[in-house]
């Protein structure tokens, strides 16, 4: 691939930062640590301690408590990230987050009702987000434009790595909730000190400009104005939201859904399915970041896996059985890490200003935890109002479609 072809976005004036040995490796660890409480807390600890407090009604207040939550998300992580590039540092922002985690996470497990439960919760999603948000902006920060397929790949694991030493931790500690809460805590703890101590800030040449106040919320938003920048947002949007509109109900599917084998609970059930996406997860995203710096592509990568993770919601509307969800979940894995890993590289090429990238990540992390917002409402009103769980299969895969179509209006990324 060549190295002159103009597939970055603005270069910064500072001379590009020396490399740092382990930098993949300390952020491997450190979205790993983010994804298992993401997704060990996210879709089995607290689905569990709903249902064990609110049984009747766990669906409307899985549902209320994860939507009003992820405004939580939705404001704090481009906020963190604004705030971290006019500050010129990561790792305050990274350890501040992550041990304000460890204490949301301490609270959670020590409630019983479905108030604290929801306070505790929103408090998580703030304070990990800013944690993320600090955490994603170093790929632009450090890496070369033509490496970042590679690296958001190598990143991307933290997917598949984090979310299934995240739902096997979850599973084996559903009935000891307070022990489960605070390991996730350590965990992350543990990797933001590591990624802290042994990957160093680089100073900015130049401190981020500050706006008046008056224009602040439209230099905020600035890279909505952006062609590109835009049309990736709204594919990312409705990916995101086709994707957890089913998996963040997943564990009530197993249980009021599928008929498990003899047996097998539904944390059982999870700590199966969950290492079979992630794996699928692991192989499509190296795969595809890989193969997306090879041959500079990355608009294909991006949209057949999002027309794939449309297409298998099919599977367990055709087959509602165990082995239908084993499938579903491989086909599954499979399309969404492929996109994840690409469709990040991808977004990274379309910044429109490398020096407020932190600022625009955070901006695009909006289309990760804004659909959140809407997803259980969306996922609650399906299963309630529509008749089940087949319709919500068959409404996320319709969203997945869509994100795929967005992707083709993108021009300046092949």
């Amino acid at each position: 691939m060549a190295t002159n072809e103009p597939i970055a976005p603005p270069a910064p004036t500072a001379p590009e930062p020396p490399a740092q040995r382990g930098l993949l490796l300390l952020l491997l660890v450190a979205n790993s640590a983010m994804m298992a409480v993401y997704m060990g807390v996210g879709s089995v600890l607290l689905p569990t301690q709903i249902a064990a407090i609110a049984p009747d009604d766990k669906v409307a207040v899985l549902g209320l408590i994860g939507g009003i939550s992820a405004i939580f998300a939705t404001a704090f992580n481009p906020i963190a990230g604004a705030l971290s590039d006019r500050s010129g540092r990561r790792n305050p922002w990274v350890l501040g987050g992550a041990l304000a985690s460890l204490v949301g996470l301490a609270f959670l497990g020590s409630v019983s009702t479905a108030l604290l439960v929801g306070i505790g919760w929103c408090l998580i999603q703030a304070t990990m987000n800013i944690y993320q948000a600090a955490v994603t902006a170093i790929v632009p920060d450090r890496v070369p434009a033509t490496r970042r397929g590679t690296a958001s790949a190598l990143v991307g694991l933290g997917l598949p790595i984090g979310g299934t030493v995240g739902v096997l931790i979850a599973s084996q500690t559903s009935e000891h909730l307070r022990t489960g809460y605070l390991v996730f805590g350590a965990i992350v703890a543990v990797a933001a000190l590591l990624l802290s101590v042994f990957c160093h800030d680089v100073p900015r040449s130049e401190p981020a400009p500050q706006a008046p106040k008056g224009a602040k919320l439209a230099a905020f938003l600035s890279a909505l104005a952006n062609h590109d920048f835009r049309w990736a947002f709204i594919g990312r949007a409705l990916m995101v939201l086709g994707y957890f509109s089913v998996v963040g109900y997943q564990l009530y599917i197993l249980d009021d859904h599928i008929a498990l084998p003899d047996g097998l609970t539904p944390p059982a059930a999870m700590a199966v399915l969950t290492p079979v996406s992630m794996i699928a997860m692991a192989l499509s995203t190296v795969v595809g970041g890989l193969l997306s710096d090879r041959w500079n592509r990355r608009k294909v990568f991006v949209g057949v896996s999002a027309a794939l993770a449309g297409l298998v919601m099919v599977v367990p509307v055709v087959s509602p059985t165990w082995t239908g969800m084993l499938v579903f979940s491989a086909l599954n894995g499979l399309a969404f890490g492929c996109f994840m890993a690409v469709d990040t590289a991808l977004v990274t090429l379309v910044l429109p200003r490398a020096e407020d990238a932190a600022r625009d990540m955070g901006v695009l992390n909006i289309a990760n935890a804004g659909p959140q917002i809407i997803a259980p409402f969306v996922a609650s009103a399906v299963v309630t109002g529509l008749g089940g769980y087949t319709p919500l299969f068959l409404v996320g895969g319709a969203l997945s479609l869509i994100g795929a179509l967005a992707i083709l209006p993108i021009r300046s990324v092949r």
